[in-house]
């Protein structure tokens, strides 16, 4: 690509439910704009955008690519996302490099619930909106139930910009209603003059002159409209509609025209804002090639062979010359060896990154999603990409002995390119458990450990964190001797235990008098009780909320020994915790559940059947929220089964909340299945 400047440059995200031909759109712009000489095919995986493995082989998005073409001397940068999201972390991380988002329909799907969702996620964050649809050459489409749907879900500000000649069958090419041309062409849905008045009333509101000039009924030229949209779109105010068929190559040409004509370049898009970390002020940031520089890392890829590719947004200033920068949140400078350009899986050396422009360094390993990278002379802080928290959990084992640290290299490395995967040791359950958004999520980060690193892993439901407490009071003691012809063991103790509240974990009190067990041996005491609290008794889980007070015992000055009163304490405590009416804890969440409104019912009803309390409802666009507590071992599977409910439209989000008391019914088996495990080893 030949040198360009900032104000060249359009940055935009694909979004769109899934299905809805995205990835195949942005193929046929990069086979119209030059990139390509032949157009990609999802189907066929001769994709630029989808180059990944899992990605050719199930036949969607999976990882944003970042994707550039060349335009009317413009330079667009296009960011393809996914459309389940399942990956919508890659959706948000594109977002926060752009001052565009595009949103993808297609006709003969329509608007759907994730089409909804992406267009909420977009909402609030100042970024131009324009919707595109799609695939208007198959079968059954309806154009103008189409329009209204849209304007009906996304609101009076959606007008389009250009209306089909013809569909389905018959789809030739789509006419301007901008520059509505005096010979409109036969076979066009809707009436073209209407469509070009709604839309010259909504751009003219971008400027009070030209406004009133067209109230007066005066000549508005055509430099002036095109003026007015581009600024009514980078504004929010207009929402351009325009109409393609991807297979049939119609209406690229005008998609691209209409990004790199009326998208906002990085001078004249969102403002962006960032804290100076010296002075401890937020300041704004101006995209200007001169400037100090700065960007946000808004993706990572980890590569054994390549190393890690970290893409980020360059957001003012020039990268070059020696390619040193400051990292805000490692909080040390950093040197890349080389800046590329990316296009799919392919990366072309660059002199310098400038301002507005998405670029990548290769091999800074200490660089993550949401770093803010500046000046080595203004340290900047950007706010942190935010990114929902994911929920549904598997415990994983590595299949071969020894490759424990393997396993927990390469799972690190994929934390590091994608923030809603997770993973953690159950401290209680000794499991390594790795979090997702989804099922479908963890089978395609568990093939990538596979296929990547060469680890093999079995999976598992992770196990649920029970634990054990007392609701009485109960006195106990034990007498610890042994004699085994040499020096013996003596340790005897006595202890009341009486219950905490909940979350008081452990105490320990010790009201020995008259020196009835001599002060050293009060530690080995003290942690004889842990080691029996750590085992637990009831079902081997751990034993929380318990007051132990040592009150009297007795030693022998010569057999007494630290082992002794540990002993005696374990099994005192044994004792007295059988008599204190035991019981089993679990796990209690706090969850929300977004739902079509035609489901509350049967969710409300579904999660009543599951222990659940109802705690609250609320309203999220034309979404319903229940707010519900419930055990958590009632949600283990909840993901599938919700997807099933609502036909995949609902969603969830979860939080511990407390611990409460297991129903003795259910407590039962619980308890029968511990014991057997602990007979078994």
């Amino acid at each position: 690509m030949a040198p360009y400047q900032t104000q060249d440059i359009r940055n935009v995200v694909f979004t769109g439910h899934g299905a809805s031909g995205k990835t195949l759109l942005v193929e046929a712009m990069l086979f119209r704009s030059g990139v390509t000489t032949r157009m990609g095919s999802v189907d066929e995986g001769t994709s630029i955008a989808d180059y990944e493995p899992e990605e050719k082989e199930r036949k969607f998005t999976i990882d944003a690519s970042i994707l550039p073409c060349k335009w009317n001397n413009k330079v667009i940068n296009i960011i393809d996302t996914p459309g389940y999201p399942d990956f919508i972390s890659q959706t948000i991380g594109g977002l926060s490099a752009v001052e565009t988002a595009v949103l993808v329909i297609s006709a003969t799907g329509g608007v759907q619930v994730n089409t909804r969702r992406f267009w909420s996620l977009v909402a609030g964050r100042g970024l131009a909106r324009i919707i595109v649809i799609s695939r208007l050459d198959g079968e059954n489409i309806r154009f103008a139930e189409l329009l209204d749907s849209v304007k009906e879900n996304f609101g009076q500000d959606c007008v389009p910009l250009n209306l089909p000649i013809g569909c389905s069958h018959d789809f030739k090419g789509v006419v301007n209603v901008l520059e509505l041309p005096e010979d409109v062409p036969a076979g066009v849905l809707g009436d073209p003059q209407t469509a070009h008045e709604a839309l010259v009333e909504k751009v003219i509101e971008a400027d009070d002159g030209v406004m009133q000039k067209y109230l007066e009924g005066k000549d508005v030229s055509a430099d002036e409209l095109k003026k007015c949209t581009a600024k009514a779109v980078a504004e929010g105010h207009l929402v351009p509609i325009l109409c393609t068929s991807s297979r049939k190559v119609i209406g690229v040409d005008e998609l691209l025209s209409t990004l790199a004509d009326f998208a906002p370049n990085p001078q004249s898009g969102v403002t962006r804002r960032a804290v100076d970390i010296e002075k401890n002020e937020e300041i704004t940031v101006e995209a200007d090639e001169k400037a100090p520089f700065s960007a946000q890392v808004f993706r990572c890829v980890t590569d054994p062979f390549v190393g890690k590719l970290s893409f980020f947004r360059v957001f003012s200033g020039t990268l070059d010359g020696d390619l040193s920068f400051y990292n805000s949140h490692a909080k040390k400078n950093e040197k890349a060896g080389h800046v590329f350009k990316v296009l799919g899986k392919e990366q072309k050396l660059m002199d310098k990154a400038i301002a507005g422009d998405i670029v990548a360094v290769t091999k800074v390993e200490n660089i993550n999603i949401s770093d803010t990278l500046c000046s080595p002379k203004r340290h900047l802080s950007f706010t942190p990409i935010v990114f929902p928290t994911p929920m549904v959990s598997l415990a994983i084992e590595p299949k071969s002995k020894g490759a424990e640290q393997k396993l927990s290299g390469a799972l690190t490395k994929l934390t590091e390119e994608d923030p809603t995967f997770k993973i953690h040791r159950d401290a209680q359950t000794g499991e390594v458990v790795v979090t997702g958004t989804s099922t479908l999520h963890l089978d395609i980060m568990i093939s990538r450990l596979k296929r990547r690193f060469e680890v093999e892993v079995g999976t598992h439901e992770p196990k649920i964190p029970y634990k054990e407490t007392i609701t009485g009071h109960a006195d106990a003691n034990y007498k610890h001797k042994k004699q085994t012809g040499g020096r013996g063991q003596y340790g005897e103790v006595y202890v009341k235990l009486d219950p905490l509240p909940r979350g008081g974990g452990f105490e320990f009190v010790d009201k020995v008098v008259g020196g009835r067990i001599p002060g050293q041996y009060i530690p080995a005491v003290e942690k004889g009780l842990k080691e029996a609290l750590s085992r637990g008794i009831l079902a081997g889980y751990p034993i929380v909320d318990v007051r132990v007070t040592l009150y009297d015992g007795s030693f022998h000055t010569v057999d007494s020994s630290e082992a002794a009163f540990k002993v005696a304490a374990s099994k005192a405590f044994r004792r007295g915790f059988e008599q204190a009416k035991p019981v089993l804890l679990e796990p209690i969440v706090n969850v929300e559940v977004t739902i079509p409104s035609e489901y509350m019912g049967e969710i409300s009803g579904n999660l009543t059947s599951r222990r659940g309390r109802i705690i609250g409802m609320d309203s999220l666009g034309q979404m319903q929220v229940i707010k519900a507590s419930i055990p958590m071992a009632e949600v283990a599977k909840y993901e599938t089964e919700l997807k099933s409910m609502t036909g995949g439209r609902g969603s969830y989000t979860m939080e511990l909340s407390h611990y409460d008391v297991v129903p003795i019914h259910i407590a039962q088996p619980i308890i029968a299945k511990g014991k057997k495990v602990e007979e078994e080893e």
